[in-house]
């Protein structure tokens, strides 16, 4: 049978969107009611932001009851949206534990947060995502059509979730293979990637010899990029040296001794060359200077 789902109707925030948008990931066929009127409510399988109660094993997830329904152990309330993720959450992540907290740090909880008023959402603090699905409400100046405008709302929460999902999958996942590019590092100082992907974070927490991260670059040139003293710095463990500051082409080749070198970036963060042999030779020449 298919599932009925419920929630409020009239304006809609972005964590009743949010909640049915998950949902329906799950449920694609299930029947969506927005109504208050407590006798179609109680028909419901699922319950989201109306009803005034919390009971997962009953399909109920509001948060507007007395004492609300709880908070995370970092002091951030859950609204419907967090509770619905703390339940749903793994399936829609496909059992993938990490993947799921990850949505929870970087999406569900921030939701949970303005909703819940322990948060800021505004234009002095940049335009949020809840801001943005507000929006999407008629104003009073438009057709009082807030049923269709919630559906848009929802399907434009569902693309922002499976992105901030691949998102967050291709992260856990190149912070693994970087770890096993640092557990496979011929010289601790020099981690070689075989292309790019995202590396600091992986880099800061296992590799802390490392100077320099050698990879190819969609141009067919391999860089020699210099590792900050924190995944957020823009300052390095050991800069690229001086000589090289600024210089690209014959200047960088006569200066390394490298005839494929190709340039130095003049903050000496980052250098490239034509070869991975050379790659790996101005690199050694920058740990040794």
């Amino acid at each position: 049978m298919k599932k009925i789902i419920v929630t409020h109707s009239g304006k809609f925030h972005a964590d009743d969107v949010f909640s049915v948008a998950t949902l329906m990931h799950l449920y694609p066929d299930a029947q969506l009611i927005r109504t208050r009127d407590a006798a179609i409510i109680a028909t419901g399988d699922i319950v989201v932001d109306v009803g005034q109660e919390y009971d997962a094993n009953r399909g109920r997830f509001d948060h507007h009851q007395r004492g609300g329904a709880g908070a995370r152990d970092n002091g951030i309330p859950y609204s419907s949206f967090g509770l619905v993720w703390r339940h749903y959450g793994l399936a829609v992540c496909q059992e993938n534990s990490a993947l799921a907290d990850k949505l929870d740090a970087n999406l569900v909880s921030v939701i949970d947060a303005i909703d819940c008023g322990y948060a800021i959402s505004g234009d002095d603090h940049g335009v949020s995502l809840s801001q943005t699905i507000g929006l999407l409400n008629p104003t009073w100046q438009e057709a009082d059509n807030f049923d269709d405008c919630f559906l848009q709302a929802v399907q434009f929460a569902s693309t922002i979730l499976m992105r901030f999902i691949a998102s967050a999958r291709a992260q856990l996942d190149a912070y693994q293979e970087v770890v096993t590019a640092i557990t496979q590092a011929e010289d601790p100082n020099i981690v070689v990637l075989d292309k790019y992907i995202p590396w600091k974070q992986a880099v800061h927490d296992h590799a802390l010899q490392a100077l320099y991260i050698v990879y190819p670059s969609p141009s067919m040139q391999w860089m020699i990029q210099a590792v900050p003293v924190s995944p957020d710095s823009f300052e390095n463990k050991k800069s690229l040296p001086v000589a090289w500051a600024g210089l690209s082409g014959a200047e960088l080749q006569q200066a390394t001794g490298i005839n494929d070198a190709g340039f130095c970036h003049n903050n000496r963060f980052i250098a490239g060359a034509a070869s991975f042999t050379s790659a790996i030779a101005m690199a050694k020449l920058a740990k040794e200077s």
